[in-house]
């Protein structure tokens, strides 16, 4: 149908055919959500080749598909939304289908997957040729079922265990990722030995595909593009106006969602004394000249790919203080030195134990973590902190493919400041490379009066 009537359809960009050159449909009312005009202006004026979405979904059911029968599963059954999209690349009201999960995706040891989806929208998976049904009855919690989740939750584990048994192998070993409590009681009645999903949907995630590499050098053009526009509007209107951090952190999200960007996953901006301690959410407060702000994007940006990065701004006309130098300075040698560190076959544990130590000063409120992997959004692996490292909890090796953001957080105790730093770092055949180009800043660097 697409193709008979294609010349009456409005191209999301005219000069080209059928299809775009990430190889999603030209077409401005398709349903299959996707970057915007702007965003693929800007990655062509940039030079950046675009990912081949068809090739980048096959990868992640292979990859999938081959971790499920590498563990001897029947099937992996998974009800979070970020793991359904890695399966099917497929959206539906993602935020509300955290609190209240609708959907669910089956996905078979022969590679036969079945998603089930709110009743009334089984059409927004339909483009991706990999979903093979389509079917509702996944929701069992209490607010849509109320005093009968039971019954739903009996009728949806029979439709999993015929599946199973026909594309399972009849395999009883089910690996399940997040299930209310009805579900797994209906599951374990109809003879399943419930496995742990999230390991085999993390792992799956953790190294990336080609495609999926591309896809994130073009969400992290977009994010640091977004970035750029809310610097801008800090520094030029705080000096002057009323500004509060709602309204810097406003622009952000704005420039995300222009460039085909879903949603940001927290509010990690905040301004003067109101950075320590981090982790303040960012509010009314009005925003001072020659004041400090933080942030961190925590972004899922263009083809729903995750750029979380963090910078600290010094705004106004008046040199920042020296302490506030010098804890950027270290904050920057602690991410310098641990980036450096990332290479193919590095132990995570090691990465610990060799980590950059902050000073003394530094160690009660610094981060949580010294790096994290990251992909659709947070993702395994974490590298703790030496005093935090929990010994087996993370003991694997480094692939290539795998991208890490490297954390600091140099928040002196009892302090009016907090520099929070972190870039996005991808690990190569021989290395790294860090896909983040966003500048420090150079004041703040101690490079400009």
């Amino acid at each position: 149908m697409f193709e008979d009537n294609y010349s009456a359809q409005r191209k999301i960009d005219p000069s080209r055919g059928s299809h775009l050159a990430d190889g999603s449909p030209n077409n401005d009312d398709r349903i299959e959500i996707g970057p915007t005009r702007l965003a693929f202006r800007e990655w062509a004026d940039a030079g950046l080749v675009l990912p081949d979405v068809v090739a980048m979904r096959e990868y992640r059911w292979t990859r999938l598909t081959r971790h499920i029968v590498d563990r001897g599963y029947g099937g992996l059954l998974m009800f979070d939304p970020l793991n359904i999209r890695y399966a099917t690349d497929s959206t539906n009201m993602q935020l509300w289908n955290t609190h209240n999960p609708f959907r669910a995706v089956l996905l078979c040891a022969d590679g036969y997957m079945v998603i089930w989806d709110y009743k009334n929208s089984p059409f927004l998976s339909t483009f991706n040729p990999l979903v093979r049904e389509q079917r509702s009855g996944a929701d069992l919690f209490y607010f849509d079922r109320g005093d009968r989740v039971d019954v739903a939750a009996d009728n949806f584990s029979n439709e999993v265990r015929l599946l199973i048994e026909e594309h399972g192998g009849n395999n009883k070993r089910l690996a399940v990722d997040k299930i209310m409590l009805h579900g797994l009681r209906a599951l374990e009645a109809q003879g399943f030995d419930v496995r742990d999903g999230e390991e085999v949907t993390e792992k799956s995630r953790s190294v990336k595909g080609p495609d999926e590499i591309l896809a994130m050098r073009c969400a992290a053009h977009a994010c640091e593009t977004a970035v750029a526009r809310m610097e801008h509007y800090a520094r030029e209107q705080i000096p002057v106006n009323d500004v509060s951090e709602d309204d810097v952190w406003a622009v952000l999200h704005s420039e995300n969602i222009r460039r085909g960007g879903e949603w940001i996953e927290t509010r990690l901006l905040t301004s003067g004394p109101r950075t320590n301690p981090w982790f303040q959410e960012c509010g009314q407060r009005i925003v001072q000249n020659n004041e400090i702000i933080s942030f961190d994007t925590d972004l899922v940006g263009s083809y729903g790919i995750c750029v979380d990065i963090s910078r600290s701004w010094w705004i106004g006309d008046a040199a920042p203080p020296a302490e506030m130098v010098d804890a950027m300075q270290h904050a920057h040698e602690h991410i310098m030195h641990n980036m450096a560190m990332l290479a193919p076959g590095v132990n995570i544990q090691d990465l610990s134990r060799n980590t950059h130590v902050l000073r003394p000063e530094f160690q009660k409120l610094k981060y949580g973590c010294l790096m994290h992997g990251v992909g659709l959004c947070d993702e395994w692996p974490l590298v703790a902190y030496p005093d935090q490292m929990v010994e087996g909890a993370f003991d694997y090796e480094l692939e290539p493919g795998m991208v890490l953001c490297v954390e600091a957080l140099v928040s002196p105790e009892g302090g009016n400041f907090s520099i929070k730093l972190e870039d996005q770092v991808l690990v190569t055949d021989d290395g790294f490379e860090n896909l983040t180009t966003y500048p420090f800043d150079p004041r703040l660097m101690g490079e400009s009066g």
